[in-house]
């Protein structure tokens, strides 16, 4: 059996899967694929792979409601159609009109289709993402998990949504100690396997009976521990990953309803992740310094805070993943996916992971749109491969290389001093500004020691390369005259022999 994938150990913030060094790059389906009975799971993943993307995401207990702002998706399944890891048994109803759930008694069609996805994704390469637990973010949520008290049969607590992250109430303590043994010892065999806590815990939504964040983020330490002593007995122990809970209003503020707070600290730090996920939002915190990444939704491109904020975070000692960024998902058209590609891009080549959700994967569509595939899903099996031509074990975010670039442009540089290196450059103006997506035209100037180099120019969306063309940096300055274009250009250099 393979070695799972693991932090590679030549480069802390990189992964290393069956021998070689990777990135993390994807477009995936809102991780519905188990848990949704009609999603073909199987051909979602071949067709990812065949898209040269290499990782996927999978929620196996967590399914949502459909809102105004968050669009219908895997993850939000009919209840006839949610496979639960619980058979659901007898005459009693549960709160979604279904039969009530038996916490002792696992579902035989929830393992199968998981064996059948875990299995496909192994075959395919793409590694997976599994996410145990989640934020239920309120009531309505919270009525559909089977730990909810009215959903089972098997004496869970009554209690509010906000308290099930928590380790105040000993029944449901139990349970869900129960689902992280049998599901840990399930999956253990899969080398192609990241294991994730909880997805978006958060604690201060201030009420008197509502943990603070500290509090949450004990009950995720206890998950931790768990998972670390039943994998100590197992033959592989794979990489844990997530981030600590961020908190809904701070202590001092009378009301937040959008800008949540989001630190990492304890995540790179003294909490027992191996791989930090941070989900990028309008309020992020790190080193005293705060970040505007975008509000949820809004089609807040803010790309020169996104690329600070990752090379910020680079010297933390473990890899970062931009997780689930959701800016502009919801516009399943060229704007929302024109703004996810500039953001994939500025985070790979600032030394971050990315993942995003394909909004246009659905449960009888599980390979998206024939735009969604020619605008998103291309463009992101475009850059996996491109990121992976590089000597991805030495290769770095560079700062200062780009002395100059035409105006309104963000630039990001990536790879080897004076050997082999990308300048990403996009054009940062927001969808507001009537002169986004007009054509870029200008010179490119970058530091780089006198030799001979050859420069191409790669299209992000198509994938298209230039003829590579000599050129002579003078006096230590690299000075190119790039070709007109509009939205995004990538520029490699490679020092000649």
């Amino acid at each position: 059996m393979s070695v799972p994938i693991r932090i590679h150990p030549d480069n802390p913030k990189i992964f290393e899967f069956r021998g070689e060094p990777i990135a993390l790059v994807t477009a995936c389906e809102h991780y519905g694929g188990v848990m949704n009975r009609p999603f073909d799971g199987e051909r979602y993943l071949v067709d990812t792979a065949e898209r040269g993307i290499n990782y996927t995401r999978l929620f196996t207990l967590f399914r949502e409601l459909q809102s105004a702002a968050n669009p219908y998706s895997t993850c939000k399944p009919e209840s006839t159609d949610y496979i639960a890891p619980f058979e659901r048994v007898g005459r009693e109803r549960a709160l979604d009109m279904q039969p009530k759930y038996d916490l002792d008694r696992w579902n035989p069609e929830f393992l199968e289709r998981l064996h059948r996805f875990l299995s496909k994704a192994s075959e395919c390469g793409v590694i997976v993402e599994l996410v145990l637990f989640s934020n239920t973010y309120g009531p309505d949520g919270w009525s559909l998990n089977p730990l909810h008290a009215s959903n089972n049969l098997n004496g869970t607590e009554s209690i509010p949504w906000y308290q099930y992250n928590t380790l105040r109430h000993p029944a449901l303590r139990r349970y869900q100690e129960v689902y992280l043994r049998r599901m840990i010892e399930e999956v253990n065999r899969y080398d192609n396997l990241l294991i994730e806590i909880c997805n978006e815990p958060g604690g201060g939504v201030g009420a008197a009976d509502a943990p603070e964040p500290e509090e949450v983020n004990e009950w995720l330490d206890s998950m931790i521990r768990m998972v670390r002593e039943i994998e100590a007995t197992l033959p592989n122990q794979h990489l844990i990953v997530g981030q600590e809970a961020f908190a809904y209003k701070l202590r001092e503020e009378a009301f937040n309803p959008i800008d949540v707070h989001q630190f990492c600290a304890r995540s790179f730090g003294e909490m027992d992740y191996d791989a930090v996920n941070m989900h990028p939002l309008s309020n992020m915190k790190h080193a005293g310094n705060t970040y505007n990444l975008g509000r949820f939704m809004h089609a807040q491109m803010r790309l020169r805070e996104y690329r600070d904020y990752c090379l910020d975070l680079y010297d933390e000692p473990k890899p970062l993943n931009l997780d689930e960024d959701n800016c502009a998902t919801q516009y399943r058209s060229l704007l929302g996916w024109t703004i996810h590609r500039k953001r994939a891009w500025t985070a790979l080549l600032s030394g971050a992971h990315y993942n995003l959700i394909d909004f246009s994967i659905l449960p009888y569509i599980p390979t998206g749109t024939g735009d969604s595939q020619r605008y998103l899903r291309s463009c992101i099996g475009f850059l996996t491969r491109f990121v992976h031509t590089f000597d991805l074990v030495h290769s770095r975010p560079l700062r200062g290389v780009a002395l100059s670039v035409p105006n309104a442009v963000c630039e990001s540089v990536f790879g080897i001093m004076g050997e082999d290196f990308a300048v990403y450059l996009a054009d940062a103006r927001e969808v507001e500004d009537s002169n986004s997506g007009s054509l870029i035209r200008g010179t490119l100037e970058l530091k780089a020691p006198t030799a001979l180099y050859g420069v191409s120019c790669i299209s992000p969306l198509t994938g298209a390369v230039s003829p590579e063309v000599p050129i002579s940096s003078v006096e230590g300055i690299l000075t190119v005259t790039l070709p007109e274009f509009q939205h995004d250009i990538v520029v490699r250099v490679r020092k000649l022999e």
